[in-house]
């Protein structure tokens, strides 16, 4: 492993990588020379060994240091560790992805919801993207309030005939279920049965002494692209739409308020930096185990990475979208009309999770890769943007992978 201490005008690099990423290295130094990064960190491993870890810059413009283990909010990227919880309770056999929700929870079962199925809160077409009555201010940090209004909500499609991406309330319907099927809490499953055993520096609900770890967050400036966006002209438009909701409902998770540090909001609010991030998906890019922890088998590993619902218009993000049961897909929107920072570039076979701003992480079991990526100053667009891509593109470039131009990358 090669050593990196590089002085920027944005703050120290530090860190470890493998000759052979050296690609990837040069890559996070030029978001901090280049493309105006502020703080972040960037981790991958193959084949269970860790190959790159990097981190650097500052907490805020001219702030103190991110160090080592400085953490951030990663926004949606807590998805995919809330949907490994929902798969390994699935894996033992304590919660069947195909069963009606009313099985588990008999109160979800009503306004349209009767016959919705586990596996349609994992994959955005169970019908309850929002609540549509407004939500008090730190509403969202009362997980018991939040389960009951996400139970008597309306559907606002027959739950399974199309897909629109849950932003806030995947946290209830899935959390609820996880809660009911393992009796405990998503962010204590979590910590006791993921981020424990694997050692990650990873939270959905922060206790309150370590919050001096966290980086806080820089709003993305909005651009004109992005203002002329199709998402955004819509979220600024009529009101009570999937779009607009989400809009409203992202502005009330304040991730830099020590109140949402400490909540469980398992859609929206995890505290990871890029090592934890890689080290959640380096298990399911090695069949499911490393070293001496399982978390799933391979028919449940094969399940997560399989498209579940995949649509040219999602109801609320308003362009092309692909996710398998809890995890984003390959997502190419670059020719996509007024669409900005869009996509997800990776192989077809990953799987994964982008939070608001860009951070990310993916399992790809094809080529047994593991990737991490966290930041503190956000990007605008609703998936990637190029600080994010070009990482995950340097690291299939140092594999061999050819190109991307097909919305996904090949060899």
């Amino acid at each position: 492993m090669k050593t990196l201490s590089l002085d920027t005008p944005q703050g120290r690099i530090e860190g470890l990588y493998d000759s052979a990423f050296t690609a990837v290295a040069d890559a996070f130094v030029a978001n901090f020379t280049e493309r105006d990064e502020v703080g972040a960190s960037v981790a991958l491993t193959l084949e269970g060994r860790k190959v790159v870890d990097l981190w650097g810059g500052r907490r805020a413009r001219n702030g103190a240091p991110w160090e080592r283990d400085t953490v951030a909010t990663v926004f949606s990227a807590t998805k995919g560790a809330m949907a490994v919880c929902a798969h390994m309770l699935a894996d033992r056999g304590a919660l069947d992805l195909d069963e009606k929700i009313s099985h588990y929870w008999p109160e979800f079962a009503v306004n349209g919801k009767e016959d919705a199925r586990v596996g349609m809160t994992l994959d955005h077409s169970v019908g309850v993207p929002h609540v549509r009555d407004a939500v008090p201010a730190g509403g969202f940090y009362d997980y018991d309030a939040m389960v009951k209004r996400v139970a008597a909500e309306p559907a606002f499609w027959a739950p399974g005939t199309r897909v629109g991406y849950h932003a806030i309330t995947m946290a209830w319907t899935v959390g609820e279920l996880i809660h009911r099927a393992a009796r405990k809490r998503l962010g204590q499953f979590f910590q006791d049965e993921v981020a424990k055993p694997l050692g990650l520096e990873f939270w959905i609900g922060m206790p309150r002494e370590l919050h001096g770890r966290i980086s806080p967050m820089i709003p993305a400036t909005p651009d004109q692209p992005w203002l002329d966006s199709r998402f955004v002209k819509a979220a600024l438009g009529a009101a009570g739409t999937p779009t607009q909701l989400f809009m409203r409902d992202f502005l009330l998770v304040d991730a830099n308020s020590a109140d949402c540090h400490a909540a469980e909001i398992g859609s929206a609010n995890g505290l990871a930096n890029a090592r934890a991030l890689a080290g959640l998906y380096a298990p399911l890019a090695n069949g499911g185990s490393i070293t001496n922890t399982r978390l799933v088998g391979p028919d449940t590993l094969t399940r997560m990475a399989r498209t579940s619902m995949a649509s040219h218009d999602d109801a609320t993000l308003l362009a092309r979208m692909n996710f398998s049961e809890g995890f984003m897909k390959a997502i190419d929107n670059r020719r996509t009309p007024d669409v900005v920072n869009s996509s997800l570039l990776i192989a077809d076979g990953a799987f994964g999770h982008v939070g608001a701003g860009g951070s990310l992480g993916f399992a790809d079991p094809a080529c047994r890769m593991s990737f991490g990526y966290a930041m503190n100053r956000m990007g605008t667009g609703l998936l990637l943007n190029p600080r994010g891509q070009s990482l995950v593109d340097a690291a299939y470039g140092a594999l061999g992978y050819r190109s991307n131009a097909s919305g996904a990358w090949s060899h």
